[in-house]
């Protein structure tokens, strides 16, 4: 997924370390994360766990969360980075 973003442009506000973790937990860490966080600050997650890569940020948006980015960070880790969006 390229967003065209700069990712080191991006203030990280917080981040959740979840390699080893696998659905549903993956969402649901990272759910309980971002109702801790203000509007507007940005989280970045990392997971291991292949298909986390398409269903934390397909889940997340779904919740009304922005996502950023996501992008590989070696062979076995991704990062998404989500901001933390007001709901409508």
């Amino acid at each position: 997924m390229d967003l065209n973003l700069d990712v080191q442009e991006i203030q990280i506000n917080k981040e959740l370390n979840l390699k080893g973790k696998v659905c549903p937990y993956t969402f649901i860490e990272s759910m309980l994360a971002l109702e801790e966080m203000e509007v507007g600050e940005v989280l970045r997650i990392i997971v291991d766990y292949p298909p986390a890569v398409c269903d934390v940020p397909k889940s997340l948006k779904n919740e009304g969360y922005e996502i950023l980015d996501v992008s590989p960070i070696n062979e076995t880790d991704w990062a998404i980075v989500v901001k933390n969006t007001e709901f409508k």
